[in-house]
């Protein structure tokens, strides 16, 4: 790898980063990138993983404090997308080629959909009244939600059903994120969002963590598969944390409705790419 591909990889990383925290779409500029520097497929999917638990790491760094509301549920949430990223892990590894692709455009597509439709499903689902005060969720409703849970006080959770299909979820798509992961956190977002009282910018940060440990742990498992190429994950992991670190401050700033619709018409613009290539 030359010094040129090595700076490159640090600038893409840095856009993974702030991208994937904004949309959840960061292996759509990293996964290229590494392609582009020579890598193959399976290599550049796991060092991918590799590079890209740094931006996981920047985005909590930077909201720690909220993520620490959470308490206990954090943690029970985070061990759901520990074990998911796991398997997720070891279906890459030893799994005969292909064996999610043909159903990821799908899923992609569906989430992409889910969040245009947020609003109205969240309402089908039986979603949080509109209270007063800014939540644990970091929602003006109520006392808003934590790590997924149900409003609590002045709001109304988002629905038994939905609420208890949410770990379950959440599960499943740590599997994926720890496979490939191209529009892991579309899904997520969507899940989030449909499934429980967490406002976009909330749902963004519980993305960024619950990722970032299912690709942690995938990236434990891929060290010892002997793919990875380190130089390219080391500069991809540099830009990744600035990247990751600036993302909670930039989706702040940005109205949720033009958040939650660019990220849903960036995620159909992923599906038609994965089912096309």
């Amino acid at each position: 790898m030359t010094l040129l591909d090595f700076g490159l990889l640090v600038v893409a990383g840095f856009f993974a980063g702030l991208v994937g925290f904004v949309t959840g779409l960061a292996s759509l500029v990293s996964y290229p990138a590494l392609l582009a520097a020579g890598l193959p497929p399976v290599a550049a999917n796991v060092t991918n993983t590799v590079g890209l638990v740094a931006a996981g790491i920047g985005a909590t760094a930077n909201a720690s404090s909220e993520l620490a509301k959470d308490g206990k549920q954090l943690v029970r949430f985070a061990a759901y997308s520990a074990i998911g990223g796991l398997v997720g892990a070891l279906v890459l590894l030893w799994a005969p080629a292909g064996s999610f692709e043909i159903v990821v455009p799908f899923l992609v597509a569906f989430a992409a959909v889910a969040l245009l439709l947020q609003p109205r499903l969240r309402l089908l689902a039986g979603g949080p009244t509109q209270g007063h005060g800014r939540g644990a969720g970091g929602t003006t409703q109520g006392h808003g939600s934590g790590a997924g849970g149900p409003a609590q006080g002045h709001g109304s959770g988002a629905g038994g059903t939905a609420q208890r299909f949410y770990p379950v979820g959440l599960f499943f798509v740590a599997i994926y994120g720890g496979y490939f992961g191209a529009g892991a956190g579309v899904i997520f977002l969507a899940l989030a969002l449909v499934c429980t009282s967490n406002s976009m910018w909330r749902a963004s940060i519980l993305k960024s963590f619950f990722l970032g440990v299912a690709n942690l742990v995938a990236a434990v498992i891929f060290a010892f598969s002997g793919e990875v190429n380190w130089l390219a994950a080391l500069a991809l992991s540099i830009g990744a944390f600035v990247g990751g670190y600036s993302g909670p401050p930039v989706v702040k700033v940005i109205p949720p409705t033009v958040l939650r619709i660019g990220v849903g018409l960036c995620g159909l613009g992923l599906a038609a790419w994965l089912f096309l290539k």
